[in-house]
């Protein structure tokens, strides 16, 4: 059994928003549940009656009431809540609990002084916003666009475009032109709204050709709005408006667009390292019943918190953020590099902010614990109640670092789910305890199994992480695909009816998950699947290596075929003999002889994605012969030289026992 690094209080049920909410159902449902896990299964078996009343529950905002739940629970096809109007700005517009001038919205930035919001000057932004958006024709169905950082107009743009009923979409502004208009071609937007450039450290970035050519490339675009974000003092550019035009002030009233429940709200994409992005179209009602139920019931988060999530405007996590003042949370923004000047400065933003539920990623939780940091004597985080890990697995050490280093009392919560969902579908909740290296439960709502080879629900074992029942904020659907042909091959060509998510986990008897990888980068050795989490966190907790990825190539025989391990090492450091000697040993001890790679190679860089995955599957594409440029999107990739080091082994190794490129090594 997993060491428990956390116990919920013993009044856990009177201090939490579930506590609340289980109370509320027994008034006035005249339900009560033994525990999380009969719980969980009546809302994933009863699921007309669990969404109806997390639909009453929070007191949805509604212009039409339901004609019932759900109406077909096929999937895809599922049909939630017909015939009601709703709108997501209105709900999360309402900030339950909180006063006019309190703080909603604090916002930091390494490019400018912080700004905050309260809740009477976010609505007031919104409504002016939303009534510029309307001189420039926006109506329901446009698309309106940013390319901009995680800032209080990015996030009011959102909600002011969501008023209208019109359809949002978002790209980081380090991303490259190719890589938006890859997304934004697809969609056919009216308006763009455009930041000048940005800082990330102590670097100006400008983005000035970057948007003329996005502009350029985008024939639907009617008007372009800019952001003077890195100069304040310079004009529009030519042809553009201002930030200050669009939000001029208005005497019209606040108003929100009626809207069915699968309205769409905004578009997300698939990070698109093998062709186009995917446009993953998601509804109003959806997103705001998924988010309302996981960061209350889940996180537990209400008026007295301050929300804080490491994210870019091209990370669905943004948009988890977003959500937060539906349930009354003080939302916190940050843009700039979290490692400048060091990896303290999350932290420190942690105090300044009051935060009291900190979200980041598994890689930072990682790097923070490899340079030796102990956040709880850099900052004063006793306000801290909170802490989720999400973007990749969290192993063991990682959570035991948080508990040594961070705080005692704060309950940490591994989640994962994905853009497709826009949510977490297994994560944590203030009713269960944590486990080292294991994420607590699967979410009320999500029926997740896994399944193995042949299909067959298991428990204590690896297998597909798949979803048997449908969930509200499953995609609309793809853009541009009329008949769900993509949609349904994204999901549901494995197992018809049941949707396949792509993920190794493995669910033991209590209900506790464990995700090892992407199924689709699955290590198979001699018919023993291995994950990919597993060996990362072993190889990259050596103090020499940085990153690291690790393939598998099949023998088309039969054979064992090849495990093929890449590292990043330290500057300075080069791979030799005793440092590849130490990292086999490192596997073969931790985890398996199976572990152990045939070849280690050391690489200048990891290939990711725009939000930090790494590419496992284009990197065995490449090593197996596949042109880099048919492997992988370099557009989609934050740094697409990386590929030129695998595509040079590939073309050196045509037999099993290559000339390693760049750095020979002799196999383990």
């Amino acid at each position: 059994m997993t060491d428990v690094l956390w116990t919920p209080p013993a009044d856990v049920l009177q201090r939490s928003r579930i506590g609340t909410y289980l109370r509320w159902l027994a008034e006035n449902r005249g339900l009560e549940f033994a525990d999380y896990d009969a719980l969980w299964r009546w809302s994933v078996t009863d699921l007309d009656a669990f969404w109806r009343s997390i639909w009453d529950h929070f007191e949805v905002v509604v212009h039409t009431p339901p004609t019932a739940t759900l109406a077909a629970r096929d999937m895809p096809g599922a049909r939630w809540f017909p015939d009601a109007t709703l709108n997501y700005a209105e709900n999360v517009l309402r900030m339950p609990g909180r006063a006019d001038d309190d703080p909603v919205v604090i916002a930091h930035s390494q490019t400018r002084a912080p700004v905050t919001l309260t809740a009477a000057e976010l609505r007031e932004q919104v409504c002016r916003v939303a009534a510029g958006l309307r001189r420039l024709g926006v109506g329901a169905g446009d698309r309106v666009v940013a390319y901009a950082p995680n800032i209080p107009e990015t996030y009011v743009l959102l909600l002011a475009t969501a008023s209208l009923g019109a359809i949002f979409s978002s790209c980081a502004p380090e991303f490259g032109t190719r890589s938006v208009t890859d997304r934004w071609q697809q969609i056919e937007p009216t308006v763009l709204v455009a930041v000048d450039g940005y800082r990330y450290g102590d670097k100006p970035v400008d983005r000035g050709t970057e948007v003329a050519a996005i502009r350029a490339a985008l024939p639907s675009l009617r008007h372009t709005v800019s952001i003077g974000y890195l100069d304040p003092s310079a004009p529009a550019p030519a042809g553009a408006l201002s930030w200050a035009d669009l939000a001029a002030a208005t005497d019209e009233p606040a108003t929100f667009a009626p809207v069915p429940f699968d309205h769409p709200l905004y578009v997300l994409y698939s990070s698109g390292t093998t062709g186009l992005p995917k446009p993953i179209v998601h509804g109003h009602g959806g997103i705001l019943l998924e988010h309302l139920k996981m960061l209350a019931l889940h996180h537990d988060l209400g008026p007295a918190d301050r929300f804080f999530w490491f994210t870019t405007t091209g990370w669905m996590m943004w948009n988890f953020l977003a959500s937060g003042p539906a349930v009354g949370a003080t939302i916190v923004l940050f843009d700039g590099n979290p490692g400048h000047p060091d990896l303290d400065g999350l932290w420190r933003l942690a105090e300044e902010t009051g935060t009291t539920y900190f979200g980041t990623s598994a890689p930072y939780l990682l790097a923070c614990r490899k340079a030796g940091l102990v956040p709880r004597e850099i900052a004063d985080l006793s306000a801290l109640r909170g802490l989720g890990s999400t973007g990749a697995p969290l192993p063991a050490e990682g959570f035991t670092w948080v508990y040594q280093t961070v705080g005692t009392d704060l309950q940490l919560q591994s989640l994962s789910g994905g853009t497709d969902v826009c949510t977490g579908f297994v994560g944590g909740v203030p009713l269960l305890p944590v486990h080292a290296g294991e994420i607590a439960c699967r979410a009320l709502g999500a029926k997740v199994e896994a399944r193995s080879a042949d299909g067959t629900p298991v428990i204590g074992e690896l297998g597909e992480l798949v979803i048997t029942a449908p969930m509200p904020s499953m995609p609309v659907g793809f853009w541009d695909d009329p008949d769900g042909t993509r949609y349904r091959e994204a999901y549901f060509d494995v197992y018809p009816g049941v949707w396949r998510h792509g993920d190794w986990i493995t669910i033991n008897a209590r209900g506790g998950c464990v995700i090892t990888g992407r199924s689709d980068a699955t290590l198979n050795r001699g018919g023993v699947r291995l994950g990919t989490a597993e060996f990362y966190s072993v190889v990259e907790g050596l103090d020499e290596v940085v990153d690291s990825v690790v393939v598998h190539l099949e023998d088309d025989e039969g054979g064992a075929g090849e495990l093929l391990l890449f590292v990043v090492l330290a500057d300075g450091l080069t791979l030799d003999d005793d440092l590849r000697a130490t990292i086999c040993r490192e596997l073969r001890t931790a985890l398996s002889p199976r572990h152990v790679p045939d070849e280690v190679h050391q690489v200048r860089a990891v290939p990711r994605t725009l939000s930090a995955k790494k590419l496992e599957v284009p990197v065995k594409k490449i090593l197996t012969g596949t042109p880099v440029d048919q492997a992988a999107a370099k557009g989609a990739l934050a740094n697409p030289d990386s590929l030129t080091a695998f595509a040079t082994l590939a073309q050196s190794r045509p037999t099993p026992t290559p000339t390693p490129t760049p750095t020979p090594t002799p196999p383990c």
